[in-house]
């Protein structure tokens, strides 16, 4: 499988995890928190996968800012959170950092 497919997976999987983590009521309901264990148990399996063709800064870089970016976006548009200039623009900040860490190389 591409290594792109393998990383996008990664981060569906993390962000569904997260979203999950939401509706846990502190780990005492069993579906959500299932799927928050069984999501991020996946979502590093594949990000090892992942690692080994890719960079561990390009690999977490991409994974980790994407996976914010997608809460970011998930928490304005479906649970109401506002999206403040400075929220948006701090994921902006992210976006450009991870942007340079590919930029730099692996040198």
């Amino acid at each position: 499988m591409p290594v792109a497919v393998l990383l996008s997976l990664a981060i569906v999987t993390e962000v569904a995890a997260t979203v999950a983590l939401r509706f846990t009521e502190g780990f005492t309901r069993p579906i959500p928190s299932a799927i928050v264990v069984a999501g991020y148990g996946l979502s590093f399996w594949l990000l090892a996968l992942v690692l080994k063709q890719l960079s561990i800064a390009t690999t977490y870089a991409v994974w980790s800012a994407a996976g914010t970016a997608l809460i970011a976006a998930i928490g304005v548009f479906a649970f109401g959170e506002p999206a403040t200039a400075l929220k948006i623009a701090s994921l902006g900040l992210i976006i450009l950092g991870v942007v340079g860490l590919n930029l730099a190389g692996t040198h």
